[in-house]
């Protein structure tokens, strides 16, 4: 699990593919004597397994599932990637629980100064439109960030100068494209009410309330 909150922003030095898989190597400035190798690490919001270090380098095996849900197949070397390490449980969550497990790919449709931030706005599958609220947790490229507004495909986010100087959003520019996860509370709660609809309940606010969502 992880926060969102982006540790380190490192430098992608090679993407090597073999058929439908592959391996990432990054460049950062993360401590390396404090990672093991097959601790996890999320690059650009995805949840990845440190197979090798060294040199000021981490490197990550990448399945063909990753490859297809997210836009690593768009890096090329020197791009930019977010990283943070997993959460300790005793660390205070300041962001919000990211699960590291790459939902779909956004496009970024407009990008605009407005009182000193940026306001980014993406297009989306619209499948997970049901998963992003107004005001609501998403998380971009691994950054958690709060949703302002939302349609059926598309939501816009605001980003704080110190988030876009600490992340690769600094960069991001209309036609690049995202990882986007979206909450995991509403994924397990709509999984939650399938089932409960499947067994002939109904969905109340009892039921909400039971599970604390209410």
């Amino acid at each position: 699990m992880f926060t969102g909150l982006i540790e380190n922003v490192g430098e992608l030095v090679s993407i090597e593919k073999r058929g439908a898989s592959g391996s990432l190597t990054v460049k950062t400035a993360l401590p390396l004597e404090e990672i093991a190798l097959g601790a996890s690490v999320a690059v650009n919001g995805a949840c990845l397994t440190v197979v090798r270090k060294g040199g000021g380098t981490l490197t990550f095996d990448v399945s063909p599932e990753t490859i297809d849900r997210t836009g690593f197949k768009n890096l090329k070397a020197g791009s930019p990637v977010n990283l943070e390490r997993a959460m300790r449980l005793s660390d205070r969550l300041d962001g919000h629980l990211v699960s590291g497990h790459v939902d779909c790919v956004a496009t970024v449709t407009e990008r605009r100064e407005v009182a000193g931030n940026i306001v980014f706005s993406f297009r989306f599958p619209a499948e997970y439109g049901k998963y992003i609220a107004a005001k609501g947790s998403v998380a971009i490229d691994g950054i958690s960030l709060t949703v302002n507004t939302v349609t059926a495909d598309t939501f816009s986010v605001n980003i704080i100068p110190h988030t876009a100087a600490k992340t690769n959003l600094e960069g991001r520019r209309p036609g690049d494209q995202v990882n986007i996860e979206t909450d995991l509370i509403c994924r397990y709660l709509e999984r939650l009410l399938a089932g409960r609809e499947a067994n002939g309940g109904g969905v109340t606010l009892e039921l909400l309330a039971k599970n604390g969502f209410v």
